[in-house]
């Protein structure tokens, strides 16, 4: 055998042998690809301009304590009456204080809202995967309903990015009463063959199915999308738009994943706030 023969042999073992590594490893650690969990202190809401806002903990199904924050209806519902609130569920690489400003801007007057850090993020506990958050959404689901002065009836649910995984989980498993998701994903198989072209789809461990749940929805739901997202390409969250018979869908020109709520604007905010007046009064 020549010897460079045996040095092509020897590299293409090397290169099998790296090849392997990789999927072995793009198996195991999916959970963390998926939830990145950023770590950042939960600071209180008057520190970043939400006097009204207090921390909260809440303990999920199986045992773990998540932070975050609860803004109460602001100006607060009469003795005798209950008001409508939102559960947020942000994106993979967010924290509550990251998305602080959000929060300030979208807070819908006179609701209620309840934003927590999944396992794992921020301060809370324990170590995000695909089934943990979804507990985390039914905790954070089942503390909202006993607030006193919110109507567990008109609870609506945001879901951004990884979030409407979640925000899709809980709207099919519990009485949520409408649904904005913001460039949603379709599922993990199609994620995983858009970013990890090199890697085999069938060893995708995570479901993440948005396009299954969305077409189980029976409640309003708006979908929110950049035209320029390569992350989650437009055409998923317009799938999720149809399979959910979604009252609209919005594309927004010109942006990308992650800067919907800038290009958007305020046109943004008035549609956000508009549809859950409508369906949450």
């Amino acid at each position: 055998m020549s010897v460079a023969l045996k040095w092509l042999l020897s590299a293409g073992v090397t290169l099998v042998l790296v090849y392997v590594v990789l999927v072995v490893l793009a198996w195991k650690l999916q959970d963390r690809l998926a939830f990145p969990a950023p770590r950042s202190a939960l600071p209180l809401p008057e520190t970043l301009g939400i006097p009204d806002g207090k921390t909260v903990s809440v303990t999920t199904g199986d045992s773990v304590v998540l932070r975050g924050w609860y803004l109460p209806p602001n100006p607060a519902p009469d003795a005798e009456e209950k008001a409508p609130a939102i559960i947020w569920f942000y994106g993979n690489m967010e924290t509550v204080e990251g998305i602080a400003p959000s929060l300030h801007r979208f807070r819908p007057a006179g609701m209620g809202l309840l934003v927590l850090d999944y396992r794992g993020y921020g301060t809370s506990d324990g170590q995000a995967t695909e089934a943990g958050v979804y507990l985390d959404a039914e905790a954070a689901w089942d503390y909202l309903t006993t607030r006193p002065e919110i109507d567990s009836t008109r609870i609506g649910v945001y879901g951004r990015s990884i979030g409407s995984a979640v925000a899709l989980h809980l709207a099919t498993e519990r009485p949520v009463r409408a649904l904005v998701l913001d460039s949603p994903l379709s599922n993990a198989r199609e994620m995983a063959r858009l970013h990890y072209k090199l890697l085999p789809t069938f060893m995708a461990r995570l479901a993440l199915d948005n396009l299954s749940r969305a077409e189980r929805l029976t409640i309003p739901l708006i979908v929110f999308h950049g035209t320029e997202d390569w992350i989650t390409p437009i055409d998923m969250g317009r799938r999720i738009a149809e399979l959910g018979r979604a009252e609209e869908f919005i594309e927004i020109p010109g942006a990308g994943h992650n800067d919907t709520h800038y290009f958007g604007g305020d046109a943004y905010v008035a549609k956000f706030h508009e549809f859950l007046e409508k369906h949450l009064r």
